[in-house]
């Protein structure tokens, strides 16, 4: 018996020893967020990469800072689109055109998950911060 525990130990230190030997963890707190200014659909945005690459394969975690009342305009992904909201609102829609009335309010702390080629819309109500995840790469389609 003693035997089994000496080998289960030591393998469970060599298991242990490989990890930390491997690639750690990724770890971005607020103030190492390198924020870039937005471009084409994401004008008057700021944005930052928090893991992976979205235009290419595999996951991706990326973070929006719009300013009050900017607008998404309806367009479509070909992948799917996980929103959490993490500070201010985000007004968000569905359909072919911006409709503020029937646009659904996420304050703080909601999620949204849109699946693929759903025609929607958004906005910013006040300051707002969105992280978005998905599978890359990820693509916007704006609908005309």
């Amino acid at each position: 018996m003693r035997t089994f525990a000496l080998i289960a130990a030591l393998t469970l230190s060599l298991v242990c020893a490989g990890r930390a030997a491997g690639p750690g963890p990724t770890i971005v707190t607020p103030d190492k967020i390198h924020w870039q200014a937005g471009t084409g659909a994401m004008k008057g945005a700021q944005y930052a990469v928090l893991y992976g690459d979205p235009s290419k394969a595999g996951y991706f975690a990326v973070r929006l800072l719009m300013p009050d009342g900017l607008v998404f305009a309806p367009h479509v992904h070909a992948e799917q689109e996980n929103v959490t909201v993490i500070s201010g609102t985000l007004l968000v829609g569905l359909g072919d055109k911006v409709d503020k009335a029937k646009m659904l309010a996420l304050q703080a702390g909601s999620f949204v998950s849109v699946p693929p080629n759903l025609h929607h819309y958004a906005m910013s109500k006040g300051v707002t911060v969105v992280e978005i995840t998905g599978v890359g790469p990820r693509t916007m389609t704006a609908i005309h």
